[in-house]
């Protein structure tokens, strides 16, 4: 029997079954615009939106956690959308490769030749700090928000919403909090496509903090002296007239002073620039691009700015500065906060799934510090792995993380219950219009009771293996039953046959014995 006539046949435009990943399910998509079932804790995963907190959650691959991502973005949305005086800012750090490739890279770079072929991946992700994720997290929200204002949206921000009147609002800042935004930029603004410089230059605009910074004044007025001296002193050559040689000494000399100004001026800001580049590995930089925007800002502007700076402590409370000084910003456009999440942290090249590769690069922001920011939502969604390396931890690790405090579903389960009404909602998405609404029941006979489904799913434990199991039934009474039988309804001896099969695969699954 053909699988399209069976489903045809209840009502069913397509297999509301086939899909196994979030990302690409067109019925979860669907679902999402209707109030679809979802898991017993999310509501304390979300929290209250416009005033985010933590959230530190562990489940199987399948378990939903790609679902729950993405439920809470529509949420987001659907909030920012409804409130537009409390929105919040939608930050999705759930791709880690060119993070993690960027700062292995220019760790790698900076040790001596020599040793450069002898370290491993392992070795090298365990140079990753806390300070890395923080600027690969900056650098993501203050992208979308700069996107959004120069009508250059990067992929995926289309939740980043501004007032009407932005333009005004930032204007009227002080210009200490106009140069903190616009040094922010500076140091995280990176485009997919496009010329950063350009960018920095449109925002300088809009801020109003001038067309060039003393630097470029300096190189003008030298050239403007030097010039000057060397026309006067030629004038003084062929005329012989003392004033035209005074005046060339004059314009000499205030070339030299200016010249040796640019000079100073210079060397000040590359230096700065060099160092910028090399405590930031996450962001793609190179020190003459930082040189030319430093070089557009006074140097009152620089004093006192909480630069990436060297040393543990010094490095992290750079960081907590810049971040405070983007949540200002972010209060003035009507955002209370932004919600950060950490997503498919075992999917980068470098990790490949190994449990102690992801605990090397995630642990970092275990802090307490970290997740407990205020008007900050970090929103961990990590695999079951983490959770058993996490309960081997010292008393001083959790005394550090604070994880009590951090709304931790220690793991995502589902009850056969739960799964039955999800399933019977992705049914109901798949019915042509105006149909009656189905059951799960209503594809088996009459002596597969609900229970006997409640409990069949129940041993799935998640949604990835209960639509596996519910397609393997589809499949497996398809090429059971002939076309010309025409048998629509799937028996009791099917269901079992499927499950104890199934139910096997997910045991052995748990018990490490089969690959997911």
């Amino acid at each position: 029997m053909q699988v399209d006539k069976l489903l045809a046949h209840h009502g069913l435009t397509s297999n509301p079954f086939v899909a196994e990943e979030a990302t690409h399910d067109p019925v979860f998509e669907q679902l999402q615009d209707q109030t679809m079932p979802h898991h017993p804790d999310f509501a304390k995963i979300l929290g209250r939106i416009e005033h985010p907190a933590a959230a530190v959650v562990f489940g199987e691959k399948g378990s939903g956690k790609t679902a729950i991502r993405l439920l809470i973005g529509k949420r987001v949305g659907e909030h920012n959308q409804n409130n537009p005086d409390q929105r919040t800012l939608l930050v999705p750090y759930d791709e880690l490769n060119p993070v993690l490739d960027r700062v292995m890279q220019r760790r790698r770079d900076a040790m001596p030749a020599r040793q450069r072929n002898k370290i491993d991946t392992q070795q090298l992700l365990e140079t990753l700090r806390l300070e890395d994720h923080q600027d690969a997290i900056m650098s993501l929200a203050v992208t979308q928000l700069i996107g959004a204002m120069l009508d250059e949206p990067t992929l995926g921000d289309e939740l980043t919403l501004l007032p009407e009147d932005w333009r005004t609002r930032l204007a009227k800042l002080p210009r200490r909090k106009r140069v903190d935004f616009l040094i922010l930029a500076m140091l995280y603004d990176q485009p997919r496509s496009g010329n950063t410089a350009d960018r920095f230059t449109r925002l300088r605009r809009i801020l109003k903090l001038g067309w060039s910074g003393p630097i470029c004044w300096s190189r003008l007025g030298a050239i403007f002296c030097t010039s000057a001296a060397a026309v006067m002193g030629v004038m003084g050559w062929i005329s012989k007239s003392q004033p035209w040689q005074y005046a060339a000494g004059v314009m000499a000399t205030l070339a030299v002073v200016g010249w040796g100004l640019w000079l100073w001026r210079y060397r000040e800001v590359r230096s700065l620039g060099r160092k910028i580049h090399r405590e930031t590995p996450a962001v793609e930089r190179t020190p003459e691009q930082l040189r030319q925007m430093l070089g557009h800002l006074r140097r009152s502007d620089l004093v006192n700015q909480p630069w990436p700076a060297q040393g543990a402590q010094d490095a992290k409370n750079s960081r907590y500065a810049l971040t405070a000084n983007f949540t200002e910003l972010l209060e003035t456009l009507d955002y209370t906060g932004m919600i950060v999440l950490i997503d498919r942290v075992d999917e980068p090249t470098a990790i490949s799934g190994h449990a102690d590769r992801m605990q090397t690069v995630l642990w970092p922001m275990l802090d307490n510090k970290f997740l407990q920011q205020k008007n900050i939502g970090i929103k961990l969604l990590l695999p079951i792995e983490l959770r058993h390396l996490l309960h081997r931890e010292s008393p001083e690790f959790y005394q550090e993380a604070r994880l009590d405090k951090q709304h931790m579903v220690d793991r995502l389960i589902w009850s056969g219950a739960t799964l039955f009404d999800l399933c019977t909602s992705r049914l109901r998405v798949c019915q042509q219009e105006g149909a009656d609404a189905l059951y799960l029941t209503d594809l088996f006979e009459s002596d597969v009771s609900r229970e006997m489904l409640v409990d069949a799913l129940d041993q799935m434990h998640q949604p990835r293996d209960a639509f596996k199991f519910l397609y393997s039934v589809i499949q497996e009474h398809c090429r059971m039953v002939p076309e010309d039988e025409g048998k629509s309804l799937i028996a009791r001896i099917t269901l079992d046959t499927v499950r104890r099969d199934q139910a096997q695969r997910v045991q052995e699954l748990y018990r490490g014995l089969s690959p997911a």
